[in-house]
C-alpha cells in the first residue's frame, strides 16, 4: 500500500525478470529535470518505515524509488526487526546476491530517469544492506552521488572505492557493534582525498538509528544526519 497520495507502486522490467518499486512524488508535482533518489531498503524490505522515508525525501522535493531488491527469493517481503522477522531477514540477506541487486539499481535508475527527465541527476541513498548498495552504486558509476547509512559490509569492499568519481556521505553510529570503529575508519582512509566526500559517526548512536521504528532509533542523530543528508544532496545533484 501507499503512505501518500503522491505515490505508488510500479513494475520495472529486466533481462532478468520484473520487479516493483515504490515511487513517492514531490507534492508540488515533478518539474523539469527534479532531481531523483533510489532509495535502498535495509534487510527488511521495503516496509512501512521505508515508504515512510520515501515519502520523506519527496517531500523535500525528489522523485524517490524504492526498489523490492528481495524479489527474486521473496517478493515484496515486508518485516519487522526482531524474532522471526529478523530470523528471514538475516536468512534474505545471506541469500541475496550483491552483483543481481546493483543490476537491480542500473534498471531502477533508468526507470527513475523516466519520471525525472532524462537530464536530472540522481544518488543513491540506502541503509544497512542498501548503505553497501548505494556505496557500490556510486563505484560503479551508476549514480551522481551517493548517501550509505551505516552500510554493512562497506568496510569488507574497499577495493571498489579507488573507481568512486562522485560525492559520497557515509553516517555511522559509534555504539554500531556490527560496524567497529576501526571499520569506520578503513572507509575514511579509503575515500580521504576524493571529491566531495565525507564521513559522519554519531556519538551516541547504533546501528539503526535512523529507523523511528527500531529500539535503536535515536532522534537527535537522525535528525542531524537527514539535515546534512540534504544539504549535500542538495550541492551534488545541483
Amino acid at each position: 500500500m501507499s503512505t501518500s497520495p503522491n505515490s505508488r507502486w510500479i513494475r520495472i522490467d529486466t533481462a532478468a525478470g520484473s520487479f516493483d518499486a515504490y515511487l513517492s512524488l514531490p507534492p508540488a508535482g515533478v518539474k523539469a529535470d527534479n532531481p531523483g533518489i533510489v532509495l535502498v531498503q535495509e534487510i527488511f524490505g521495503v516496509n512501512a518505515h521505508i515508504r515512510a522515508v520515501a515519502d520523506q525525501y519527496a517531500a523535500d522535493g525528489y522523485v524517490v524509488l524504492s526498489p523490492d531488491v528481495f524479489w527474486r527469493s521473496a517478493p515484496r517481503v515486508e518485516l519487522g526487526y526482531d524474532g522471526k522477522d529478523w530470523e528471514k531477514a538475516m536468512e534474505l540477506r545471506k541469500a541475496v546476491n550483491l552483483e543481481d541487486t546493483i543490476a537491480d539499481i542500473a534498471a531502477t535508475v533508468q526507470a527513475l530517469r523516466t519520471e525525472t527527465g532524462a537530464g536530472a541527476k540522481v544518488a543513491a541513498v540506502g541503509y544497512c544492506f542498501g548503505g553497501l548498495v548505494s556505496y557500490m552504486a556510486a563505484a560503479r558509476g551508476l549514480v551522481d552521488a551517493a548517501v550509505p547509512y551505516y552500510g554493512g559490509g562497506i568496510q569488507n569492499n574497499l577495493h571498489e572505492a579507488a573507481a568512486i568519481n562522485v560525492p559520497v556521505q557515509f553516517h555511522y553510529g559509534a555504539l554500531d557493534a556490527h560496524i567497529t570503529p576501526d571499520d569506520v575508519e578503513k572507509v575514511r582512509q579509503a575515500v580521504t582525498g576524493k571529491r566531495g566526500t565525507e564521513v559522519f559517526v554519531y556519538d551516541q548512536a547504533d546501528h539503526g538509528f535512523n529507523c523511528w521504528a527500531r529500539g535503536s532509533y535515536h532522534q537527535r542523530s537522525a535528525a542531524l544526519a537527514h539535515g546534512r543528508t540534504l544539504t549535500f544532496l542538495a550541492n551534488a545533484l545541483s
